[in-house]
Order: structure tokens, then C-alpha cells, then sequence
């Protein structure tokens, strides 16, 4: 692949850092970015307490978990663009205030709709954050092999940062009550800001035209509709109402593609998904995180509920997959010299496959020693697909554009934890719920049992006795055979995704980096 475009020059009054000043930016970006990473999953053991608290309803729940990353997914190529124009740095702090303030709002929320609303602004503060941290990284690690290294351990924070999400979870939620997992942020976001603002460079692209406001509304209701509609037709039995909703999606995204063609300065350079690679790595970021939100989300279910563990045991028995996204992080540099990048996205993501069919293949009752097997497979396989496929985008774009780069990895990267809730969420909780048969209570506690099997401890815990017990066996039962059938489906996804990869991915492709 030919060589970029050099990176622009900083903003007038702000110097590009030299030596090891470009390593305390890389710290600093990569704080945040595991702050923001770990939001789209520390939820996950956070819940049976949350429930317990808050007493949402089973599509509350859902919501509470996964509009985070619906809002921050179809934020990103907005904010990508207003980086692009207006400087990354000022991006890059606005929206980490606004995460700390968000934060606060979610950690002192009294009912559902308003953690929802919290994690409503988590996400648009999330969304300014993570497009600056890609593109900061390209402007300032100028050569190709420091960009590289940057690319794998940026990587290795972002997908490790959605694995350990749980863990942190886990142990604050067990010992201060789910509301810590918001706490959590404040102080991090205080330091990382004072930190931010002095050292941190100011880059903005040397020419841009005014930003495209109408298209920006056309790329956020397009990206929030389909999600939506995704996540509701995926649960069965759609209604006309969820039907409309998604092709209303389909269709503001197809003018929000046509409207950037006309544009001499686009929000985003649509021309650029003719190319394969561009393509091939997109839809390798999104499956790659679509697969490892889902399974944390429903693993961390299945120890707390089927198992019994607490909050933080639960947390930490998901280690496994945030030390193999580390290891294949890291290690995706060395590996795109020597193998290329469709070898390397065809490792990782046949990983990700191998781990799915393990899970699915598996006789119940499943053992942990199983489920870690998965998730260190699929760990391994995140951070080979997420680092070589971040290096083929940002190769992609010139310098002064790299915040369109960091808008399609990070709109990926939010999108797969959002629809992977989403999506297999809802498909595990059909057939968890047609699973649960006959049960020896009638009415709502029937309907709260089938809702979910946070519903069915609840009732379970109401009864008591041998009602109560007949019904938690139930819904573990259920639960057990629900995971082995959705671990059937994301398998033949993520197999249908690596075949399109490599059709995709021409022999012998370099990155940059790799060179």
C-alpha cells in the first residue's frame, strides 16, 4: 500500500510532541480510551444487582446495556469530523467532561429511564473521545514502525478494555453496590483531563469546508434506526412498527452515502468502502466485537446466575479473554510483517469462529474449564482481527483525514458491543424463554420467570422452597441450552464474515506498518 500523506501540522500555537513526550500522549489516550472501552461492558456483572435495585423490565435491561453503544456508534463519524475541522485535542477533552459528568448522572440515578439517560450522554461523551484517539495517534507517531507499535498497544487497550470491564465491575459491584461502576470514572476522567491538557498537541486538518450538518443528522438517526431495528426483529415475531424503523435506517444511510459523493469535503469519504481491504477490515472490527460483547454480556450471566458466583468471582473468572486480547494485540504487529493482513485477519477470526463452536459443541451442563477455553479463543481472536484491522483503516486515509479512519474503526467497535447484546442478546432470550416449559407458578411470576433469568432468580427467591428451587433449575436449564444454540449462530456468522474477508483481502497486502 502506498505510503500516506505526511500528518498535517499542529494547530497554530501547539507543537507536536518529540521523543518519549510522544509515549506520555500514547498513556494518556489510552487511559481514556480503556475508560470508555470498559463502560461498554462493566455493566454486565453490574446487573443482578442493578435489577435487584432498580427492578427494570427484561427490555429495560437490555436498553440499560446496550444504548450506550448504539448512541456512541452513531455519534462517531460526526465526531470524526468535527475533529477533523475544529482540533482533536478540543474534542478529545469536551467529550471527556462530558463522559465525567454523564458518570455522575448515571451513578445517582433513582429508576431506569434515568441510568438510561446517563448512559445516553456516556455514550455521546464517548463518542468525541474515541475518534481523537486513533487519529491523535496517527498524527503523532509519524513513523511507520512507532505507528505500528502505537496501533498494537492502542488496540490491545481497547479490546482488553471491554474484557476487564467485567472484572472492575465485579469487584466494585460486590463491594460498594452497582452504582460504583459510574463512581469509578470520575476520578480518572479528572486526572486524565489535567493530564490532556498539558500535553497533548492541537491537530486539525489544514482545509476543510463547513461541516455537513444535514448529513451529520442523516449518519445519527440512520446508525440509531438500523441498530434499533436490528435488535427488535432479531427478538421474533416483528411487528410492522419494527419492520419500517429498520428500513427507514437502510434508507437514511443510503442518502446520507449518496449526499457525501456530491460533497467536495464529505463527513466521510464513502468512496473508500470500494476498496476491499477498507471493507474487509470495517466488517472485521465489527464482528470481532459484536462476538466478544455478546459472549462477556451472556457469560457473565451464566457464572453469577447458573453458577451462583458473586459480582467480582464472576468478573474474575472472565480474565482469560482481556490476557489473550493483550497477547494477539501485541503480538499483530510483528505477525502483519511476516504474514500479511489477510493471514493475520484470517487467524483472527477463525479464532473467533473455533471459539463459538467449542462453546456450541460442548454437552451441558457446560464446565468453566470450557467457557475459559472460549474466551481466552475468542480474546486471542478480538485482538489479532481489532489491531490488524485499525492499521489497514488508518493506512487507508491521508493524515489530514484521520478522523474519518477513527470514526469507521470506532463506529465498528461500539456497533459490535451494541448489536452483539443486541442481536444475540435477543436470540438467547427467545429460546431461553421457549425453553423454560411448564413451571409451578402462573401469571406474572410465570411471564417475569420466561422474561429472563434475572426474572426467574427473582421469583425463585420469592417462593422459596421446593416452587422456588423447580424454578431456578428450570432457568438455568434454559439458559444452558439457549447458549449452546446462540454459540451455533454466531459461529456460522463469524465463518461467513471470514470466507467474505478473504475473498475481500488480496494476497501479499501490506500495511504500512508492516514494512
Amino acid at each position: 500500500m502506498a505510503e500516506p500523506a505526511p500528518s498535517p501540522a499542529p494547530a497554530p500555537g501547539a507543537e507536536g510532541p518529540a521523543g518519549a513526550g510522544r509515549w506520555a500522549v500514547l498513556a494518556v489516550l489510552c487511559a481514556s480510551l480503556l475508560l470508555v472501552a470498559m463502560d461498554a461492558t462493566i455493566l454486565n456483572v453490574a446487573l443482578p444487582s442493578l435489577i435487584a435495585d432498580l427492578r427494570p423490565s427484561p427490555l429495560e435491561q437490555l436498553w440499560i446495556i446496550d444504548i450506550y453503544g448504539l448512541v456512541l456508534g452513531g455519534l462517531l463519524v460526526t465526531s470524526g469530523a468535527l475533529g477533523d475541522r475544529y482540533g482533536r485535542r478540543l474534542l478529545f477533552l469536551t467529550g471527556f467532561v462530558l463522559f465525567g459528568v454523564a458518570s455522575v448522572v448515571a451513578a445517582t440515578a433513582q429508576g431506569s429511564w434515568q441510568l438510561i439517560g446517563g448512559r445516553v450522554l456516556l455514550g455521546i461523551g464517548g463518542a468525541m473521545v474515541m475518534p481523537s484517539t486513533l487519529s491523535l495517534i496517527r498524527n503523532i507517531f509519524t513513523d511507520a514502525r512507532e505507528r505500528a507499535l502505537a496501533i498494537g498497544i492502542w488496540a490491545a487497550v481497547a479490546g482488553a478494555g471491554a474484557c476487564v470491564g467485567p472484572l472492575v465491575g465485579g469487584a466494585l459491584v460486590e463491594r460498594y453496590g452497582w452504582s460504583a461502576a459510574f463512581w469509578v470514572n470520575v476520578p480518572v476522567v479528572v486526572v486524565t483531563v489535567v493530564a490532556g491538557l498539558r500535553l497533548l498537541p492541537e491537530y486539525r486538518a489544514p482545509q476543510t469546508g463547513r461541516l455537513d450538518w444535514a448529513g451529520a443528522l442523516l449518519s445519527v438517526a440512520g446508525i440509531v434506526a438500523l441498530a434499533w431495528g436490528i435488535k427488535h426483529v432479531a427478538k421474533g415475531s416483528p411487528q410492522a412498527g419494527d419492520l419500517i424503523v429498520l428500513l427507514a435506517g437502510v434508507l437514511l444511510l443510503a442518502l446520507f452515502a449518496r449526499r457525501q459523493l456530491r460533497l467536495d469535503d464529505p463527513l466521510l469519504d464513502v468512496r473508500l468502502f470500494r476498496n476491499g481491504p477498507f471493507v474487509a477490515a470495517a466488517l472485521a472490527i465489527l464482528l470481532a466485537m459484536l462476538a466478544i460483547g455478546a459472549a462477556l454480556f451472556l457469560i457473565s450471566l451464566w457464572l453469577q446466575y447458573v453458577h451462583g458466583y458473586s459480582p467480582s468471582e464472576a468478573g474474575l473468572r472472565t480474565l482469560p479473554s482481556a490476557l489473550a486480547t493483550l497477547a494477539g494485540s501485541l503480538a499483530t504487529p510483528w505477525l502483519l510483517h511476516h504474514l500479511g493482513v489477510r493471514t493475520v485477519l484470517a487467524l483472527g477470526l477463525s479464532a473467533l469462529a473455533a471459539g463459538f463452536v467449542l462453546l456450541a459443541v460442548t454437552p451441558e451442563p457446560t464446565a468453566y474449564i470450557v467457557v475459559a477455553i472460549v474466551l481466552a479463543t475468542l480474546g486471542l481472536g478480538d485482538g489479532l482481527a481489532i489491531t490488524a484491522s485499525s492499521a489497514v483503516l488508518v493506512d487507508s486515509v491521508p493524515a489530514e483525514r484521520a478522523g474519518q479512519a477513527g470514526a469507521v474503526s470506532e463506529t465498528g467497535y461500539e456497533l459490535g458491543v451494541g448489536l452483539g447484546v443486541a442481536l444475540l442478546g435477543s436470540i438467547h432470550n427467545a429460546v431461553y424463554s421457549s425453553a423454560m416449559g411448564e413451571l409451578p407458578v402462573r401469571g406474572t411470576d410465570a411471564d417475569t420467570a420466561r422474561g429472563s433469568v434475572g426474572g426467574a432468580a427473582e421469583v425463585a427467591a420469592r417462593l422459596g422452597g421446593d416452587p422456588g428451587l423447580r424454578v431456578l433449575q428450570a432457568a438455568r436449564a434454559a439458559f444452558d441450552s439457549a447458549l449452546t444454540t446462540t454459540a451455533y449462530v454466531s459461529a456460522g456468522i463469524v465463518a461467513g464474515v471470514t470466507l467474505l474477508t478473504v475473498w475481500l483481502v488480496p494476497r501479499g497486502l501490506r500495511v504500512t506498518g508492516g514494512h
